[in-house]
This record gives structure tokens, sequence and C-alpha cells, in this order.
């Protein structure tokens, strides 16, 4: 069976689901390759170092974030964007709220319930 979101998805419609202390996500799309997920930060919420086998791309939509992967800290902002390759060591605090838009692929299955 082939596994893939709704064609449209609204903001409106669907719910924030937890993602860490000060922090919640939406799935905002995806099929096996590749999944969109929109994360909002209160300021001061960290994104704990982890790693996962998954390229990701991150858009900083809004907001000030400290960015860590492979041991590079660098702040990013509103405009920005980070490459994240699979398994690299990786993490943000937020400096200013806002919200990141994160594209994996594959799909993060471990994010569906």
């Amino acid at each position: 069976m082939e596994t893939k979101s709704n064609t449209f998805l609204f903001e409106k419609d669907k719910e924030w689901e937890p993602a860490g202390e000060g922090a919640v996500r939406q799935i905002m799309g995806y099929d096996g390759q590749v999944m969109l997920v929109k994360v909002r930060f209160e300021q001061g919420a960290v994104g704990s170092l982890h790693t996962h086998p998954h390229t990701q791309t991150t858009y900083v939509a809004s907001g000030k974030f400290r960015f860590t992967v492979d041991g590079k800290a660098q702040t990013v902002s509103a405009g920005d964007g980070i490459y994240i390759a699979p398994n690299a060591l990786h993490g943000c605090t937020c400096l200013e709220a806002g919200v990141l838009i994160d594209c994996f692929s594959p799909m993060r299955e471990d994010f569906l319930k």
C-alpha cells in the first residue's frame, strides 16, 4: 500500500503535534520519497542534538536560531536555509520565536502516528 498525504493540507485543519519542549509541528505533505514539516519554536526552545538517516533541508520562515551541524555553529534568521546531510549530528536553539520549514528525504516514518 502506498503511503502519502492528502493532496491539499490546510493549516487551519491540522493539529499541532508536540516536537519537544517549546516546539510543535505540522506535517504538511509527504509520500515515501519526501516530507515537508512546519515547526514552530518558542524563544529559548532547544532542538536537541540528534542524527537521522534522512537528508534534511530547512528554511527559516521566521525568527532567529542558532544551529549546530557537525560541530559548526551558525546563527540563521528569516530567509536563510540549512542543508543537513544524512547522519550529521545537528540541533538548534531558538533565539527569537519563529517557524522552520523542514524537508526530509525520504519521509520521516517516525513522524507519522
